[in-house]
């Protein structure tokens, strides 16, 4: 498959859309209006609107190597505010896959490239709950590191003042935690969902 045949499918798409609801693309093009933000990974086997059945302007993606929160990523938080800030959505989702390539990378040893230190908290995230490690087969291992992966990272949405000032004005929004299986295509919610800053550690609240 070449350039030419994506462009061919994407006519295909386009007027696909248009034939069931002519008006589909100018109402689109007026505003957008997703009530949710998918903070997934980059891994082309899991395309987020797909996965969950959404329609293009219904889901704000953001997207990297492994699902990963960090606080000085400028990319995310800029996305982060702009979703709750501006569009207002109601409900954000980190949702992880297993046999993820980069968490599979942070289990090993080898020198990858700039990639290896955007995956140094994957390597702490492991050393912090080594003994549940133990006795696990490496696939296994893999699958349990990419649950608790999604699990911090859902903990790192939460800590960003972007989220907390969300609560303080009194947005609804809750932060969920879902893990995707490429085996089955299916979705699990780890059941992390956070509601607001009181199921929060003191450490992390701020003041205002």
């Amino acid at each position: 498959m070449d350039v030419e045949q994506l462009l061919a499918n994407n006519r295909f798409w386009a007027g696909s859309l248009k034939a069931r609801d002519p008006e589909f693309f100018a109402r689109l093009a007026r505003q957008q209006r997703p009530e949710f933000l998918w903070i997934g990974c980059s891994d082309s086997r899991v395309p987020a609107n797909e996965v969950v059945g959404l329609m293009p302007g219904e889901l704000f993606v953001h997207r990297n190597v492994a699902n990963m929160v960090v606080a000085t990523d400028m990319n995310f938080l800029s996305v982060l505010q702009y979703a709750v800030d501006v569009l207002q959505v109601k409900q954000v989702i980190v949702c992880g896959h297993y046999g993820c390539g980069g968490v599979r990378a942070a289990l090993g040893h080898e020198a990858l490239g700039l990639i290896d230190n955007w995956l140094r908290a994957l390597k702490a995230l492991y050393h912090q709950n080594l003994e549940r490690f133990h006795g696990l087969e490496p696939e296994a291992q893999v699958n349990l590191l990419c649950e608790l992966n999604v699990q911090r990272q859902v903990r790192n949405v939460c800590h960003t003042t972007i989220v907390q000032n969300a609560w303080k004005r009194g947005q609804p929004l809750a932060v969920h935690g879902w893990i995707y299986g490429l085996s089955d295509g299916l979705v699990n919610d780890l059941e992390v969902t956070v509601n607001g800053a009181d199921q929060l550690d003191d450490s992390f609240l701020y003041d205002q």
